[in-house]
This record gives C-alpha cells, sequence and structure tokens, in this order.
C-alpha cells in the first residue's frame, strides 16, 4: 500500500535509512510520529521541562509526535511541528525567542498563530527562520546587525528580511548569518570579525550580501566566527577565523574569502561548532578538525587538527550536529552517538564524563533529528 505523508505519496516500505537520509537531505516531508527529547544544561529552562534542572539522560517534552524541524541555541531550543507551527523555550533575555518579550519560558510557548513556518536555526542569542513561501525572518540580538535588517536594533519578535521568497537555507554564526537563495547564490551579514562573512573584507553588514558571484551553493554551515559550505559539485568550502584550525585548510590563517578544503568533491553533509568541524563524505565515512580540547573530534584524543581526520573506518554515519563542545550523529541503522564535552551530561550518558571518542546513547535505533544547543542536546526519535 502506499503512503502519504505530508500530502506526498510514498512506495512500499520505509525504512528507517531512509528516513534519516530524507532528514539530513531536507528534501522529503518529516514522517508523521516524532516525539522531542532534551537534555543537558536546563539553567535557563532550554530542556523544555518546565523546570530549571540538568538532566544527562534523555527527557521528553510533553506527550506530543508531531515535532519536525529542531534547532538548539545559547541556552535556548526551537522545534517546527508538522503542521507548520513554532515553539520556542529557554532563554529570551535578548527577544531571541520571538514572543514579543525578553522572559524566559522553561516549558514549550508558541510563535504568534502562523502555520507557515519551514526552517529554524539560532546561535549567539537571535534566530533566523524561513517560511513556506520562501521569506526570511530574524529576530532577537541585532548589536552586530546579525538580523539583517539594515540596522544594529533587537526586537522580539519575527521580522522579514527584505520582500523576497527564494530563500531555501539558513545557517547563525555568534553575530553573524548566512543563507542560500534557490538559485543558488550565498548570502550574508552582521559581525565580520576575522573574515567571517566571506566577502573579502572584515567589514561588518547589517543586511545580506552576496558572497561572489556563483550559483553553485549547496548546504551552509556556521561556527562561531567561521563558515562552512558545500557546492553542488560536492566540493567543500570554508572562510573565517581559523585560530584552531576549524578551517581545515592545514594552517591556522584567517580567511576572508572561501577557501577550498582539498580536492575532493565526495562532501554530504558540515556542522560547525566552537573552532571545531565535522562532516561526512557521500560513503558515509565521518571526518573532522579544529579545536579538540575536550575531544569533541571523537578521535580519542585531545590533539588540535588543522586538517580532516577521519573518525575510525566506519561507513554507516548520516546525519550530524554540534553544540559548542560536543558532537551529535545518528548512523545509518538509527543508533545515536555523542562525544565531547560533558559538563552538564549534554552528551546524553548519564554523567558529566567527557568523552574523545564515539558514544552510543542507549541501544534504540529510532533517532531520527539531532541538534545540538550551547550545553544541551535536542533530538526528535520514533515511538
Amino acid at each position: 500500500m502506499p503512503v502519504t505523508v505530508s500530502g506526498v505519496q510514498y512506495s512500499g516500505i520505509w525504512t528507517m535509512q531512509q528516513v534519516n537520509s530524507a532528514i539530513a537531505a531536507s528534501t522529503w516531508p518529516v514522517p508523521p510520529g516524532p516525539a522531542l527529547f532534551n537534555w543537558g544544561d536546563n539553567s535557563s529552562g532550554e530542556l523544555g521541562l518546565s523546570n530549571i534542572t540538568n538532566y544527562s539522560s534523555p527527557k521528553q517534552i510533553g506527550a506530543l509526535i508531531t515535532w519536525s524541524k529542531i534547532a538548539g541555541g545559547t541556552r535556548s531550543s526551537r522545534a517546527i511541528k508538522a503542521d507548520g507551527t513554532l515553539w520556542v523555550w529557554g532563554s529570551g533575555s535578548n527577544g531571541q525567542l520571538g514572543l514579543g518579550n525578553t522572559t524566559s519560558y522553561s516549558s514549550p510557548k508558541q510563535v504568534g498563530t502562523l502555520t507557515a513556518w519551514s526552517l529554524i536555526s539560532s546561535r549567539d542569542s537571535f534566530t533566523l527562520s524561513i517560511k513556506t513561501d520562501g521569506t526570511l525572518w530574524s529576530w532577537g540580538t541585532g548589536g552586530s546587525g546579525q538580523l539583517g535588517l539594515g540596522n544594529v536594533t533587537y526586537y522580539s519578535s519575527p521580522k522579514q528580511i527584505g520582500a523576497l521568497t527564494t530563500w531555501s537555507s539558513i545557517a547563525c554564526g555568534d553575530g553573524c548569518g548566512s543563507a542560500i537563495k534557490t538559485d543558488g547564490t550565498l548570502w550574508s551579514w552582521g559581525n565580520n570579525n576575522a573574515g567571517r562573512l566571506g566577502l573579502n573584507d572584515i567589514t561588518s553588514r547589517s543586511s545580506p550580501v552576496q558572497v561572489g558571484a556563483l550559483t553553485a551553493w549547496s548546504k551552509i554551515a556556521r561556527g562561531n566566527n567561521f563558515a562552512l559550505s558545500i557546492k553542488t559539485d560536492g566540493t567543500l568550502w570554508s572562510w573565517g577565523g581559523n585560530s584552531n584550525g576549524q578551517l581545515g585548510l592545514g594552517n591556522t590563517t584567517n580567511y576572508s574569502s572561501p577557501k577550498q578544503i582539498g580536492a575532493l568533491t565526495t562532501w554530504s553533509t558540515v556542522a560547525g561548532g566552537d573552532q571545531f568541524s565535522i562532516a561526512t563524505k557521500t560513503d558515509g565515512t565521518l571526518w573532522v578538525w579544529g579545536n579538540n580540547v575536550y575531544g569533541q573530534l571523537g578521535l580519542g584524543n585531545t590533539t588540535y587538527y588543522s586538517s580532516p581526520k577521519q573518525v575510525g573506518s566506519l561507513t554507516t554515519w548520516l546525519s550530524i550536529a554540534c553544540g559548542s563542545h560536543h558532537a551529535i550523529s545518528v548512523k545509518t541503522d538509527g543508533t545515536l552517538w555523542v562525544w565531547g564535552r560533558n559538563n552538564f551530561g549534554q552528551l546524553d550518558l548519564g554523567n558529566t564524563t567527557n568523552y574523545s571518542s564515539p558514544k552510543q546513547v542507549g541501544t534504540l535505533t529510532t533517532w531520527l533529528t539531532i541538534a545540538g544547543g550551547l550545553y544541551h542536546t535536542i533530538t526528535t526519535k520514533t515511538t
């Protein structure tokens, strides 16, 4: 029997690998049924559990099984439901929750009444989101122009960036934002210290500016002061701050325009943390580089590397995400793996011990989407 999900019909059996691949690629609708789980630091209510207690093992947020897209943040979290509504919780000190105030909340609160939210990203007390109509929105702290609104004003409710309806992907860094349009062009704005905007200078911008003239950008990710992007040809590029080798270019030199990492055309996904990077290739291998003070590279040591290093020899890594100093990954079999800093239990291993190599979280094979906050982790899984 064919299966219809969000109005799209699929034939045959939908395996866990297909589900995870669809989510990682953001090309299929997320299937119904994901439950939402958080763990780690909860000092601002960022776990959404109606308290401020830290947890080092998974805790489900409510009983709903309609969660779709998720994003962490600086002591805050965001999630979109299957119905297109947007929900937020945690620190709201800079209006980053989009609720029209600067109040913190320890349980999910809906942002307005719209059912048109599609993608969400957050970092450094501000948020970016794309609606189903392709419009781009921002809110929160704006002191570096990171809201892209042509000013340095803070906003505690969503504001549209321009009038275009062609935005397709987004990423937040510390004080800056990036987005890709449907035509494959790349745009950046906000704080440009260390050249993190990729505009070949260190001048900050408060409105989106195109990075070069290429129309071949496919995926964008940001760390704290640097950016990573994959082109449609599978090549990997980086720019910005590089004090710990987080650009993967074999040195610690800052670059204010995109530089290619090696010559390979097989990169699939990429994510950035606090001066470290992780990526997967199309063959399912996992690669890391940059800051490794807490073992966040997963290489079994705390040595820094300025060029990509493979984590083990497995070819089953699927989706990846970074917190400030920890990493999260789901394999093709639906298992969940974590490593790095664990000072608030953000690794979900029942303790606060740091780990420098991947550790499996429990034995479940039903994990779906993953996201990292400053010191917490947010995930969905089937119930």
